[in-house]
């Protein structure tokens, strides 16, 4: 691990590329390179046989090309990789952890061609094994490093901290509320990295922490536990009850969903209507509309007249056209009709 502090003053904790992955790494963009040279000085030699002025410009064309173009084009395109680093999972970025520069991958390919390709990697491997960040000589001169992108998934998913079988009764009686999510991280941190400190400094940092972690919890451990050991125990137990604590609320929201119950959230509102009443019904229909008042207009009013032929509609029955009462016959009934004059 390496820290880097960024230009707003946060430091960054990032896994420094070894030695070997980028050794292998650079082995394969070699070979790579090779490859392409071989191909370039074929069709060099293609082009000399016409014109030997225009081979020897294509030949050393392609050879820079290759050697400095290749690497330059692909760190600043897929910020800081290339096809051996892609492989490795390495990335090249700044000091300050930001994206490399075109400037900085074209310093770092141009001391390849002199540390690489024309001593070998000798100053190279020299470089990395004397500096604290395995530098070579390019990144030195280009203010970059060398990272390790791609952590395995165990380091990232994987239970960092396991219950220690003689620690277990203890742990389960334990009281952490008191314990907060900043000294927690930090003794997660301290076990992540447990194996890359120095003894004296894993000592001393995890007794510091098991100070800090055994004031905020209670009951008190057992005297002669090792502070790896505890803080483990501590971090297993935290973690699983934060995973139950997780199970029983899933649990209660699939119980509810089961049921369909949105009541269960709380009351539902009451619409208005419900509160004072039902609503008013209209009168009960008894038969056809009256007709409007049908009247001479007043003066310099519109005549409004019922139309003479209205067919049918509300006012049928009463603006229809009645037909005349028949009028009784001047005579009484059962006696001959008077005959005609």
């Amino acid at each position: 691990m390496a820290e880097l502090v960024t230009g707003e003053a946060v430091a960054l904790d990032l896994r420094v590329a070894r030695l070997p992955s980028r050794g292998i790494a650079l082995f394969l963009d070699v070979l790579f390179q090779y490859a392409l040279l071989n191909f370039a000085s074929f069709l060099a030699a293609m082009t000399r046989v016409l014109d030997e002025a225009w081979g020897l410009g294509f030949a050393i064309l392609g050879t820079a090309a290759i050697l400095v173009g290749y690497p330059t084009a692909c760190e600043t395109l897929s910020r800081g990789r290339t096809l051996g680093k892609m492989a490795l999972g390495l990335r090249v970025v700044s000091d300050d952890g930001g994206p490399i520069r075109f400037r900085q991958a074209l310093v770092r390919a141009l001391s390849a061609v002199f540390e690489i390709w024309i001593l070998f990697g000798s100053p190279a491997l020299i470089a990395s094994l004397f500096n604290r960040q395995g530098k070579r000589l390019g990144d030195l001169f280009a203010g970059t490093i060398v990272i390790q992108d791609r952590i395995p998934e165990s380091a990232l998913l994987g239970p960092v901290a396991v219950m220690p079988p003689q620690l277990a009764g203890w742990a389960h009686s334990l009281e952490l509320s008191q314990l907060s999510d900043g000294l927690a991280l930090t003794a997660r941190q301290y076990l992540l990295r447990f194996w890359e400190l120095l003894p004296e400094v894993r000592d001393a940092m995890g007794q510091r922490l098991v100070d800090q972690v055994v004031a905020r919890v209670s009951p008190p451990p057992p005297p002669g536990v090792r502070p790896e050991i505890l803080l483990s125990a501590v971090l297993a137990e935290r973690r699983h009850r934060e995973e139950w604590r997780l199970a029983q609320r899933r649990a209660r929201r699939d119980a509810l969903a089961w049921r369909g119950a949105p009541a269960a959230y709380g009351p539902q509102p009451v619409p208005a209507m419900a509160v004072s009443g039902s609503a008013p019904q209209p009168p009960p229909v008894t038969g056809p509309p009256a007709p409007p008042p049908f009247s001479p207009p007043g003066p310099g009013q519109p005549r409004f007249l019922p139309p003479p032929q209205y067919g049918h509609g509300p006012y049928e029955q009463v603006l229809a056209p009645q037909p005349p009462p028949r009028q009784p016959p001047p005579y009484p009934p059962g006696q001959p009709h008077p005959p005609g004059r």
